[in-house]
C-alpha cells in the first residue's frame, strides 16, 4: 500500500526550466513579446519537422484558429469525436457551426471505417462539397482527435476526406512525439498529417508551458493567417488597425521559456513513460480481469496517459478509482461521452457503440515523467488488494 500520495500525471520541472525563465525575468520580456516566443516556435516546427509552428494560449485556442483556418462557418458542420475532452468540440460551437459526433475504434480514436460510412449514407457530394442529407448543411471539416498520446489510423481518414473534400484537423495535443514509424506515412508526426494540427501544453501534458499551445502547418498562407488572428489581426502595429477580428491567444515569453526547456527534456520524457508502461503490463497482464489498452503497432507513441479496461466485477471502474483514492493514489475514469453532455444535447451522433464500452471500463492510472519503477509497483501492489 503506499505511504504518500502518487499523483496522476504532474509536471516534471528538473531541466533548463528555472534558468530560462529567470533569464526572462531579468530582461523583463514575461508578456507575449520576447525572444523565447519565436524560438520556441522554432524548436517546435524543426521537432515534429513541420513548415513552421505558431504558439497560442493553449489547444483549445489553438482549435479554434484551426477550424477558422479551414473555413469553417456557422453554416457548417464539423465531424468530432464523441470519446474525447469537451475542449476539443467546444470550439465548434464558438463559431457557431454544428459537431457531427464520431464513435471510436479499438484505439479511442476516431473509427474511420463508421466516419467513411456516415460519408457516404448520410451525405452527398454536390459540387466538390459534402452535404448532410438531413440539415443541408455542409460538412466541411473533420476534427480528429489522438487519445491519450496513440495516433488515429491518419492513412484512411486522410483518403476518407481527399474523397469527400474535407479539411483535416488535427487535436495531437495529448500526442506530441508521436509519429509513424512504418507504411506510407513513416515518419511523420501527429498533429502534421492534416491541414492543421495543434499541440497543447497544460500542466498534466508530457511537456508543459503551465498553459499554452502551439498550432502546425505545412500551409504557409494558414500560418501567416493564424499569426496574424492569434495577435488580435493587426494590419497595423502602429497605428492598431485591425482587418478582421482578431483574438488575443498569443503565448508568454514566460511559458515558452518553460517550453524550451521541456522540449530539451521531451525524449526523455518518452522513454520514462515507455519503460513506466512495459512495466505496468508486465504485472496487469497477469491478472484476470484487467487490460492496458496498447497503441497502434505501426507508431511510436509518447504514451501520454495509461489506459487500464476493467473487465470483470471484481474490477469494477468506479470501486476501483474509489480504492486507489483510499490508498492515496490518483486516478481517474475517462470523460464523459462529449454528445450526452448537456450543451450538445441533440446534436447529430453516428452511431456511437464502441466509445459508450470504453467509458464504462476505462480507468487512467498514474503516468507522470517522474514516476518511479517503485511507484508503479505500488500501484499495482494496491490494485491486486482489491
Amino acid at each position: 500500500m503506499s505511504d504518500r500520495f502518487i499523483p496522476l500525471s504532474v509536471p516534471n520541472l528538473k531541466g533548463n526550466e528555472l534558468k530560462y525563465v529567470t533569464t526572462a525575468v531579468e530582461t523583463e520580456w514575461v508578456s507575449t513579446g520576447g525572444p523565447y516566443v519565436n524560438d520556441f516556435e522554432q524548436k517546435i516546427a524543426e521537432y515534429v519537422h513541420a513548415k513552421g509552428a505558431v504558439s497560442c494560449q493553449n489547444g483549445t485556442s489553438g482549435l479554434h484558429v484551426s477550424l477558422l483556418l479551414t473555413g469553417v462557418t456557422k453554416e457548417d458542420m464539423v465531424i468530432v469525436p464523441t470519446l474525447t475532452f469537451i475542449a476539443a468540440v467546444n470550439p465548434v460551437k464558438y463559431i457557431g457551426a454544428e459537431p457531427v459526433f464520431m464513435d471510436c475504434d479499438d484505439s479511442l480514436c476516431m473509427d474511420p471505417n463508421k466516419l467513411e460510412r456516415f460519408c457516404k449514407e448520410e451525405c452527398e457530394l454536390r459540387k466538390d462539397q459534402l452535404i448532410h442529407k438531413k440539415t443541408g448543411r455542409h460538412v466541411k471539416t473533420v476534427l480528429v482527435v489522438h487519445v491519450f498520446g496513440n495516433m488515429a489510423d491518419m492513412v484512411r481518414i486522410m483518403e476518407i476526406a481527399k474523397q469527400y473534400h474535407l479539411k483535416v484537423v488535427e487535436d495531437a495535443t495529448e500526442a506530441i512525439g508521436t509519429y509513424y514509424t512504418e507504411g506510407a506515412m513513416k515518419g511523420k508526426y501527429a498533429g502534421t498529417i492534416g491541414d492543421v494540427g495543434v499541440y497543447s501544453f497544460n500542466g498534466n501534458k508530457i511537456m508543459t508551458t503551465g498553459g499554452g499551445g502551439m498550432i502546425v502547418s505545412e500551409n504557409e498562407e494558414y500560418l501567416k493567417e493564424a499569426k496574424h488572428l492569434t495577435t488580435q489581426a493587426k494590419s497595423d502595429e502602429l497605428y492598431y488597425t485591425h482587418d478582421e477580428i482578431g483574438f488575443n491567444y498569443r503565448m508568454t515569453n514566460l511559458q515558452a521559456a518553460l517550453g524550451l526547456a521541456q522540449l530539451e527534456s521531451l525524449e526523455t520524457f518518452i522513454q520514462t513513460k515507455a519503460e513506466n508502461y512495459e512495466h505496468y503490463a508486465k504485472r496487469i497482464e497477469k491478472i484476470e480481469g484487467l487490460r492496458l489498452l496498447n497503441v497502434r503497432k505501426d507508431i511510436r507513441s509518447n504514451r501520454w496517459f495509461y489506459a487500464l479496461s476493467c473487465e470483470n466485477d471484481r474490477f469494477d471502474r468506479d470501486r476501483m478509482i474509489r480504492y486507489l483514492s483510499e490508498n492515496k493514489i490518483q486516478s481517474r475514469p475517462i470523460w464523459g461521452l462529449i454528445h450526452e453532455q448537456i450543451p450538445y444535447k441533440g446534436a447529430e451522433a453516428y452511431c456511437i457503440e464502441k466509445a459508450k464500452e470504453y467509458h464504462d471500463k476505462v480507468v487512467n492510472i498514474p503516468c507522470s515523467t517522474n514516476l518511479t519503477a517503485e511507484e508503479v509497483d505500488t500501484v499495482m501492489d494496491t490494485i491486486e488488494a482489491m
